[in-house]
């Protein structure tokens, strides 16, 4: 029986794949069912750069978190879609640099709260909450969250490979500027998002990705798409970047082979 399986909520659809648990197969966890590990070995098919991709969003990640808590101070992190935990999370790099450092994960899939709740048992620092993150009366407004975070302080807002879950009536581009519109001056945003500059590429992966999820997902954009992502807020160096690129610390990336999309993002900061 899968580890997942036996510690699952009952209201957890075990028949649909679900992005956070595909993620966590690509990653080395164990938190998902075959039927994920199906949707994944389709998508490896049709894609097969995409575990290298998914490893090297997830060492973006601890590198944009380690660079907001050591090099700017940041010491509040409001983690959007922050799927399954896994190694190196983002309360465990921010709290390597300060244990200070407060963080909330929003996600609503009820397997992640599950999981989440365990992990950060002992933590009084971080917690879980389950909501949809364009749910913003929930969450500015749940104890959990403002118990935790002071949103008159610097934030580090993320959205780490989740916007282009995001479909385009949802407005992605919206949902950023209102998180950072809550946030004072000060505050960052991280932001990966599979991109692509083929058309034909956008199409099928994204039409393969809406079959999986049962249409419980956005689109694969443009460069250019993400870049609008982050509205006026000021980008820092290198810029906008295929992610294994940002900021490298001497770890070699895992080799994406074939590039049918890549992970396209970076960190801006407001102003």
């Amino acid at each position: 029986m899968d580890r997942a399986r036996a510690t699952t909520p009952s209201e957890v659809d075990v028949s649909t794949p679900s992005v956070a648990r595909m993620y966590d197969h690509y990653l080395g966890g164990k938190d998902n069912y075959e039927v994920d590990r199906q949707a994944c070995a389709a998508l490896s098919e049709a894609a097969p750069g995409t575990a290298a991709l998914a490893i090297n969003n997830r060492r973006f990640l601890i590198r944009a978190v380690r660079y907001l808590a050591q090099e700017h101070g940041i010491r509040q992190f409001l983690d959007h879609g922050s799927g399954l935990p896994t190694q190196d999370n983002v309360h465990q790099v921010a709290q390597a640099v300060d244990p200070a450092s407060r963080v909330v994960y929003i996600d609503n899939d009820p397997i992640v709260l599950a999981h989440g709740r365990a992990l950060l048992e002992q933590n009084e620092a971080s917690t879980v909450v389950q909501a949809d993150v364009r749910d913003f009366a929930t969450i500015y407004s749940d104890p959990e969250v403002t118990g935790l975070l002071d949103f008159s302080r610097p934030t580090a807002a993320l959205f780490l490979s989740f916007l282009h879950c995001i479909p385009d009536s949802d407005d992605p581009a919206g949902l950023v500027e209102q998180v950072m519109d809550r946030l004072p001056s000060g505050s960052a945003v991280i932001i990966s998002h599979l991109a692509s500059d083929d058309p034909e590429v956008r199409r099928s992966l994204t039409d393969m990705m809406l079959t999986n999820t049962q249409g419980n997902w956005g689109r694969v954009r443009t460069p250019e798409e993400v870049r609008a992502l982050f509205g006026r807020l000021s980008v820092v160096d290198p810029g906008l970047v295929e992610v294994s690129t940002w900021r490298p610390d001497g770890i070699a990336p895992e080799v994406q082979e074939t590039k049918e999309w890549i992970e396209y993002g970076g960190v801006a900061f407001k102003p």
